[in-house]
């Protein structure tokens, strides 16, 4: 067996065969760029890369203004999305792959941060206004509707009510937070997996915590 067989088998053993239509997108939002790598506002970001270390798998394929990967979960083929569009704009590359794949919104799976929880928990919404949050503002405002499912990660709240939100939210995590982050990003990886199974009242009853 040559050196380029051996690479083809194991890239083979490494990512399951992608088959059927894409059916649902899991769409991570946060910011590009490695000055943003591991700030709050990127926990989407992070959960869209546990899901693919779940996989076995790399997001990279640049596509539809955003890094994706095309997997397979539980059976379902699925789209993973990191926009580059940055934060505010993060509606505009959810359309195209919506509209390229001929996707209802509620086969869209959003996962992000939310300053309104502690660091560690996670809440799954089937719908819900954007809660002040600017990624969410804009998938709202480029699909026209609300009825998106969601998976929001808990990033902590401002230390104090001054403190400026931009400076808050594209600021670290802190290392003692760094084991109940790794929960919260395993529990909405795994939320996504029985989502897209259709089982979503099953990944609430689990992962709403």
């Amino acid at each position: 067996m040559s050196v380029l067989d051996i690479l083809n088998k194991l890239k083979t053993e490494r990512e399951p065969m992608v088959t059927g239509s894409v059916e649902y997108i899991i769409c991570g939002l946060g910011n590009p760029g490695t000055q943003y790598e591991n700030t709050r506002h990127n926990a989407g970001f992070m959960a869209i890369d546990t899901i693919a270390e779940r996989l076995k798998t790399d997001v990279k394929k640049l596509k539809f203004k955003s890094l994706t990967a095309d997997v397979m979960i539980g059976g379902v083929r699925c789209l993973l999305m990191k926009p580059t569009t940055f934060m505010n704009n993060s509606g505009e590359a959810v359309r195209e792959a919506l509209n390229f794949y001929k996707l209802s919104p509620e086969r869209l799976i959003v996962i992000y941060d939310d300053i309104s929880m502690d660091v560690g928990r996670t809440r799954i919404r089937k719908k819900g206004s954007d809660g002040g949050h600017n990624g969410i503002k804009s998938i709202i405002l480029c699909t026209n509707t609300d009825t998106f499912p969601r998976i929001k990660i808990g990033v902590g709240a401002k230390p104090h009510p001054d403190y400026n939100l931009a400076d808050w939210v594209l600021s670290p995590f802190l290392k003692e937070q760094a084991e109940a982050l790794e929960t919260a990003l395993m529990n909405s990886a795994l939320a996504a997996e029985l989502m897209v199974q259709g089982k979503t009242d099953e990944a609430m009853n689990k992962y709403n915590k």
